[in-house]
This record gives C-alpha cells, structure tokens and sequence, in this order.
C-alpha cells in the first residue's frame, strides 16, 4: 500500500505528555480529548518522540494505556534515534500489533538524559545514526509494514538538503514533510521530482519569532504573523498537499479549519 494523502487532509501535531509533568492526570485527560477530536475531524493525528529532547510518553503507549481509536490512515507516530535498541524494537512491535502504518523518521532533539541508538545496534557501520539507517533498518525488520516518512528543511543549504533526501528516498522514503512554510517556498517545486506526497507544515503559534533557530536569522518578537491567513495561502498555493499543523489552537483555531476549503 503507498502512503495516501488526501489533498483536503490536515496533519495535526499533538505533544505527548511530559513525564515529569506535576499535572499528569490532566495532561492525559487533554491529549486524549485532543487526539479524539482530531480522529473524529477525519484528520491525521502526528505525535513527535521526545519534542524537543524533553522526555515525553510515547505515542503508541499513549494510544494503548489511554485505549484510544487508531485507524491505520489517521494515525502517524514519530521515531528518532535517541532511544535504546530495546525500546527502538519494542515500539515498532507494538506499532504493528496496533495496526498503525505510519511513522514519521528523523534524527531527533537529543539531550544527555537520553540515550541514542548506535551503527552497531542496527548494523550499520555509521558513526551516527541518521534518519537514513532508521529507514534501512525498518523496512530490513519489518518488511511491507510500514509506510515511512521523512523531514526535509528549507532553511538549510539547498544542494546540501537535497542530497540528504535522495538519500532518505532510495532507502525507502514514502513521503516528506517540511520544516515550517511561510506562504511559498521554491522547495515545493523542487520537492516534486521524487514522485512522493509531500506535507508541508504550516506554523500555527502566532509567535513567528519562535522559528528564528530553524530558519537560522533573527525574526524580532514583534513581527505580524496571522498564522490562519498563512495556512489559507498555502493551501491556495499547494492544492495537492498535506498540512501539517504545529502547536495547533484547539480553541481558537482547530474548529475552523474545515471552513478553509470552502
């Protein structure tokens, strides 16, 4: 089965509860309402692994201890490399007993508290463990389970980017997802010749100048940014694409988003 975007579909982030949150019970309570409405949306649940190299709750434990829905097409779990190989395989193992098709790979935040996977865990004769090596070694364990997504950045030198996405996409790449998008990018076009369904994230925290370290300048903290007006424009600008959506207001914005394709 080939990863599926629908061309009216939005891609919205949830961030696992913390677990050193001194509020946990609440913190269950609002990630379960937040997945629930967005399963019932028709839209694509994204949960990130350790956002931020903060150590959070899993997203698949989070879907088998709070007993939430998890249709193959509207779920997609995030992995990266900071983890150990036991747990690395673990997830994977409960991933498939679940059902669920999609991940999302990519290097990952780190932090000292975490530990990283290594070449020599997964077999590869590597340095560091890329995005690249979690491809291979996915699709070498668990042959035809998953559909595997992949991160492409922007804001970094574009031969450079470019040669690491062909790289994710002769290892098994089935879509990519973008940094952040303001309005329009050339990379969009760019992105095109791989043949692949493309998500592009849009920011969704009125706080543009958050994006300063990904996009690698200064944005002064009083910069106007609508980030629903932005949203429109890139759903104008790219019809056939999936959105992602970031730090998503669940009260403001989240029961508006159908309106935007009318």
């Amino acid at each position: 089965m080939r990863y599926h975007i629908d061309r009216r579909m939005f891609h919205v982030e949830i961030l696992s509860p913390k677990q050193s949150s001194v509020k946990l019970e609440d913190d269950l309570l609002a990630f379960a309402d937040k997945y629930r409405q967005v399963i019932g949306a028709g839209y694509v649940v994204c949960i990130p692994d350790n956002a931020m190299g903060l150590l959070a709750f899993q997203g698949i434990e989070l879907i088998e201890e709070l007993d939430l829905p998890a249709p193959p097409e509207q779920v997609s779990v995030h992995l990266n490399s900071f983890h150990t190989k036991k747990e690395f395989d673990s997830m994977l193992g409960r991933a498939r007993t679940l059902a669920l098709r999609h991940l999302l790979v990519i290097s990952g935040d780190g932090s000292p508290r975490l530990p990283k996977l290594s070449g020599r865990d997964l077999g590869y004769d590597v340095a560091s463990v890329t995005s690249v090596e979690l491809l291979k070694y996915i699709h070498r364990e668990h042959p035809g389970a998953f559909e595997i997504g992949v991160a492409f950045n922007p804001y970094e030198p574009r031969e450079h980017e470019m040669d690491k996405l062909r790289r994710k996409v002769d290892a098994g790449a089935a879509f990519i997802t973008t940094q952040p998008i303001i309005e329009a990018d050339p990379c969009i076009a760019e992105l095109q010749q791989f043949g692949l369904p493309i998500v592009v994230e849009a920011w969704m925290s009125k706080k543009l100048h958050l994006l300063s370290e990904c996009v690698g300048y200064e944005i002064p903290e009083d910069t106007p940014y609508d980030p629903m007006a932005n949203l429109a424009t890139l759903i104008r600008n790219y019809p056939g694409c999936g959105f992602y959506l970031a730090i998503c207001g669940f009260k403001t914005q989240f029961p508006h988003l159908g309106q935007l394709w009318n």
